[in-house]
């Protein structure tokens, strides 16, 4: 008979689809990068396919400006050169040439017609294409009502608004005749010679009628000849060929103004005008009269009012690019092909770059788990390349800091064992009765027990410098007196030794520092170097100030011999002629637990924490410590520290 257990094959399918789930977030984690680029890319091209399109309507909209611009151009000087040849003229006849010439100057199919229909020129005289008139002509040609947007050279007749204009080119019966031309040309010329005199500086205009007037030299449209006693008034007087016609067209203006019931005016050649009545009439009824008034006397001496067009020829004017259903289509293709394009060697490029990522990923996770040998190829020398050599340095510095580690832990646990144990030993011999309790063993206790505080001490005071931690009280100290004290405290070990100490200091030299650090990184050198001399030897203790050089001038804080006290270092140095360290450990003789003597059962003594903590207290002051070494010679360790050095006496 078989049993079975309920629910087993319901928390197998559960535990499947678990596992499913699981490698499934881990295939999503694994493309995370590849899917963030994708999206980048994607967004990238959009945004290139925006900006694209928004360059290609920016320009549309700016070619067809400079389009416009120039098609305007091209018709203002077309209606301008046809304004001025009816203003000159009775009648169109003999435009033809003209208006053939104006077409091939701007490319376009000039056509003149009257306003019945009636055709007065055409630029294509040959007839190649039928002129189909549009509904709405480019302009009037008309010299009496022209259209200032066009022409720029034409005077308002009004100046209260009203939109009609004549073209100061229809002159009519007020053209000079050649005898008082010559007359007034030679007066004009006559008073800029008067105006120079005067030092005013003129020249002479000559208006389409053929009068001329005085303007300021350099300025334009009639500028101001100031106040001078020189008679330009007389050029304002009217000419003999003149007055016939100002004498007309001042009745026509009077009739105007009494239709309006206001007072009448007597009119000037040049365009003014003056009350003849007690009440001036108002001077929008004056405009309105004149430019109606010289319309009518101007009428039988210009053309008649005819139509303009200007075409292309045989077609309509068109751009490069419109939105039109198909080019809309286009644009939709194309910006399609570029994403696809994109988004496809964005894939290729993300997988490419994920691999190598992939690579490091996994060997960061071995190296969480405890493999710190773990390394990965470089290859190339690129981003990735430079960011595999960063891995692998930090894995081989990582194993060596592993290895630092463990070797720290048991020079620590040796360090402590010898002194716990000894007093460990004596105590339990205390307990058995096998030792008595005097003062030689408590004296062996009491140094067992400061050893132990001195390697504790030490750890906790690199701890701290390394931390950050470190708390410095700087005052002055005198240099002379810090090395004396660090000589006499170990003079009683050197002379068990046979080892002389000397100190060569200025007792007058001060330096700002924290004195207890100080002293105990003098004391930690000084005693270091006992431990490596031998018998007969001698360890000298040295203090120099540097002086920078920067600074020559006479300045506060210079002295009389140019030397800047500003930017002072003290030197300490302590020599020592003891067995020296090799070259290849140099660079090691500051790590911490390094000794020269690598057994385990030295002679030497020395917890390895010596120089560590030297260093450490030095760069807490703002300084650097340097060695010199030669085996067999001697070593020396500097240590430069800034300080403001000064004198005192």
């Amino acid at each position: 008979m078989t049993s079975t257990v309920p629910g087993t094959d319901a928390d197998a399918g559960s535990g499947s689809r678990s596992v499913r789930r699981s490698r499934f977030v881990a295939t999503l984690r694994q493309r995370s990068l590849l899917i963030r680029l994708l999206a980048v890319s994607a967004l990238v091209s959009v945004c290139s396919i925006t900006a694209t399109a928004w360059v290609v309507l920016n320009t549309t909209a700016v070619v067809l400006g400079e389009e416009r611009g120039q098609a305007l151009a091209d018709d203002a000087r077309i209606y301008d050169t046809l304004v001025g040849w009816a203003a000159t003229h009775p009648d169109w006849s003999g435009v033809g040439s003209t208006v053939e010439q104006l077409g091939r100057r701007a490319g376009h199919r000039v056509v003149l017609t009257t306003e019945d229909g009636r055709t007065l020129a055409d630029s294509d005289g040959a007839g190649t294409h039928a002129f189909q008139r549009p509904r709405d002509a480019t302009a009037t040609v008309n010299p009496l009502a022209t259209d200032i947007e066009l022409s720029e050279g034409t005077t308002s007749g009004t100046r209260t608004g009203e939109t009609i204009s004549i073209d100061p080119r229809a002159v009519g019966p007020f053209r000079l005749s050649a005898k008082d031309g010559r007359d007034l040309n030679g007066i004009a010329h006559r008073l800029t010679g008067c105006l120079q005199r005067e030092g005013v500086l003129s020249r002479i205009e000559v208006l389409p009628s053929g009068r001329p007037r005085l303007v300021a030299a350099g300025a334009s449209d009639g500028g101001s000849l100031g106040v001078s006693l020189c008679p330009v008034n007389v050029l304002d007087a009217p000419m003999p060929s003149e007055k016939a016609a100002l004498s007309a067209l001042n009745s026509l203006v009077d009739s105007c103004l009494r239709s309006r019931g206001v007072g009448l005016v007597r009119l000037t050649i040049t365009g003014g005008w003056t009350s003849r009545t007690r009440t001036a009439p108002p001077a929008s009824s004056v405009a309105s009269c004149l430019t109606t008034s010289r319309a009518q006397q101007l009428a039988p001496y210009v053309a008649p009012a005819a139509l303009l067009f200007v075409a292309g020829h045989g077609r309509t004017a068109t751009t490069f690019f419109d939105l039109s259903t198909a080019n809309r289509l286009r644009i939709s293709e194309w910006a399609a092909a570029v994403l696809v394009i994109t988004v496809t060697v964005t894939s290729l490029a993300g997988i490419r770059l994920a691999k190598p990522l992939r690579v490091l990923t996994s060997a960061a996770i071995r190296m969480e788990g405890g493999e710190l040998s773990t390394r990965v190829p470089v290859r190339g020398q690129d981003e990735i390349a430079r960011l595999s050599a960063a891995f692998n340095a930090m894995s081989e510095r990582r194993e060596q800091s592993e290895t630092m580690r463990r070797a720290m832990t048991n020079d620590i646990a040796h360090e402590l064992r010898t002194p716990v144990s000894n007093l460990r030993g004596w105590l339990e011999a205390v307990e058995d009765g096998i030792a008595r309790p005097d003062a030689d063993l408590v004296a062996l206790l009491l140094g067992q027990a400061m050893q132990l505080q001195h390697i504790i001490d030490d750890l906790r005071d690199l701890a701290a410098a390394e931390a950050g931690e470190l708390r410095l009280a700087p005052v002055p100290v005198r240099v002379a007196d810090l090395l004396s004290t660090a000589a006499r405290a170990a003079r009683a070990t050197a002379d068990a030794q046979d080892v002389t100490l000397s100190v060569t200091a200025d007792p007058s030299t001060v330096i700002d520092a924290d004195p207890v650090r100080l002293r105990q990184t003098v004391d930690n050198l000084v005693s270091n170097a006992v431990r490596h001399t031998l018998a007969g030897g001698t360890i000298t203790l040295r203090a120099t100030v540097e002086h920078g050089k920067d600074s020559l001038a006479r300045a506060p804080g210079v002295t009389a011999d140019g030397q800047d006290r500003r930017s002072a270092f003290v030197l300490l140095t302590v020599s020592d002629t003891g067995c020296g360290i090799p070259a290849e450990e140099l660079p090691h003789i500051f790590d911490r637990f390094w000794r020269s003597e690598k057994s385990r059962n030295r002679q030497s003594g020395g917890s390895g924490l010596g120089l560590a903590i030297v260093r450490r207290l030095v760069e807490a002051h703002g300084g650097t410590v340097t060695v010199v070494s030669t085996v067999g010679e001697g070593t020396t360790i500097t240590l430069r520290l800034p300080s403001k050095a000064r004198h005192v006496g």
